[in-house]
């Protein structure tokens, strides 16, 4: 059988960025919660706030690596195996990633030891200023590279001029208007939302896995309240915001909207297809399970609003079981972050403690907002197609010339080493969990001498 180059390389692309993914939508938003946690030790000079900085910075350090090491092995794509894209958007793509790195990553890299080893060694200061400035330099790197992606689902700004082979090539007119682009406001707030959701839902897991070993020293209640609370506060909000995103991408987007919907046909009253087998052959969805006029009322505010159906942009639209389903897998695991923040709120605040089938329950969840990150990003990036950048570049247009046997092998030896890397990532994950219940982080030392002998031991 005769391996698609294109389709593997776009399989390959899918992996590295899956795996890239899971650690900024950490790093992101743990940067503000250690900052939460410092500031609140120095308000309270309570020493349950650094122990649980401590553990935490540990974590933020692992993901942090782990994200530098997945984003450069998928930058090196770019040249390989989709060199069109960097041939027609590269004026625009270059300046934005590099930005990404002068502003973002170099402060997170640089005063991120600090932020590890400096707290007895500097003043505490100087160590809240890395902390801000690390959790800064993770709100920027997102700026820039979100910048870059809504640009490409909703390109402006730009002006098409051939080079000298006559290639056509996007230059700059407006960088304002290339930054600002009408996606961009949209998926900035959601992502943020999505990375503050990752980040709170790992720290309540993780605690709640401390917890239910029955480690309650105060840390893991302030962490673990801290992690309920901001994901309860957070979650009603995404919702929200996912709403207007919704509207955004139906006004730009509108065949993007109609696969995450399963909507084949134009409509006014359009249902809600709770669950279907889209049916790209006959254009239907088989076993539907619909909720009429729903979708509709969603989309446009109006019961018998008009969507548009896929069938008005046949051979314009991307394959539809993936964007379907990777929805309902985001909004699925949505709903059951709600309940689950809602309920473990409500008995912390006002028991004290959760029920132990909670707490159990809590423990899986820690990982729920990679689940509901990654099947968002599906439902933008695979609802993209078949453009690469819309309506410039066609993903087909793009693909180098590497053979598809090439392709496999390096596709093959990604996937193991990322299988190998995620299961040791969160076998760390549980080990620093497990050991931070046998160590007392001692209070830093005031005076000179004891900040020396410090040192020394």
């Amino acid at each position: 059988m005769d391996l698609d180059p294109a389709l593997l390389a776009r399989v390959q692309f899918a992996a590295n960025i899956t795996f890239h993914i899971l650690f900024p939508s950490i790093t992101i938003a743990l940067g503000w919660i250690l900052l939460f946690f410092k500031t609140r030790f120095n308000a309270t000079k309570d020493q349950k706030w650094m122990d649980a900085y401590f553990v935490w910075t540990k974590i933020f350090a692992l993901c942090f690596a782990m994200g530098v090491v997945s984003g450069i092995t998928m930058s090196f794509q770019f040249g390989t195996n989709w060199p069109g894209y960097m041939e027609t958007v590269g004026n625009i793509a270059g300046p934005l990633l590099a930005y990404e790195v002068l502003t973002a990553f170099f402060l997170e890299a640089t005063f991120l030891g600090i932020m590890l080893f400096g707290f007895r060694r500097v003043p505490g200061w100087l160590h809240t200023t890395a902390t801000v400035l690390v959790a800064a330099g993770t709100t920027f790197s997102a700026f820039w590279i979100l910048a870059l992606n809504s640009w490409m689902q909703t390109p402006v700004g730009f002006e098409m001029i051939p080079n000298e082979a006559g290639h056509m090539q996007a230059h700059a007119t407006d960088w304002m208007q290339i930054i600002f682009n009408p996606s961009f406001p949209y998926r900035m707030v959601h992502m943020l939302l999505a990375s503050g959701l990752t980040a709170s839902f790992l720290v309540a897991g993780i605690s709640a896995y401390r917890w239910f070993r029955n480690d309650r020293v105060p840390a893991v209640l302030a962490a673990l309240r801290t992690g309920v609370t901001i994901a309860a506060i957070l979650i009603p909000i995404q919702i929200y915001a996912g709403d207007l995103h919704g509207l955004n991408t139906l006004e730009h987007q509108p065949q993007k909207v109609a696969a995450m919907e399963g909507l084949w046909e134009t409509r006014e009253g359009a249902p809600l297809v709770l669950f279907a087998m889209p049916n790209e052959e006959t254009r239907t969805n088989d076993f539907a399970i619909e909720i009429p006029n729903l979708a509709s009322l969603i989309l446009t505010h109006h019961m018998d609003g008009e969507l548009k159906g896929l069938n008005d942009f046949v051979g314009n639209h991307p394959p539809v079981a993936p964007v379907f389903w990777a929805f309902r897998i985001m909004v699925g695991t949505g709903v059951l972050m709600l309940v689950l923040s809602w309920a473990a709120a409500f008995f912390l605040w006002r028991k004290g403690d959760m029920p132990r089938v909670l707490t159990a329950a809590m423990i899986p969840m820690a990982f729920s907002g990679w689940v509901a990150t990654v099947a968002g990003w599906y439902v933008t990036e695979i609802g993209r197609q078949p453009w690469l950048v819309t309506g410039i570049l066609r993903t087909e247009d793009a693909i180098s010339a590497v053979p598809a046997p090439i392709i496999g092998i390096s596709l093959s030896m990604y996937l193991a080493v990322y299988a190998v890397l995620l299961v040791a990532f969160i076998g760390t994950l549980l080990y620093i969990a497990r050991k931070a219940g046998t160590q007392v982080v001692q209070t830093p030392p005031a005076s000179g001498q004891a900040i020396v002998e410090a040192i020394a031991e």
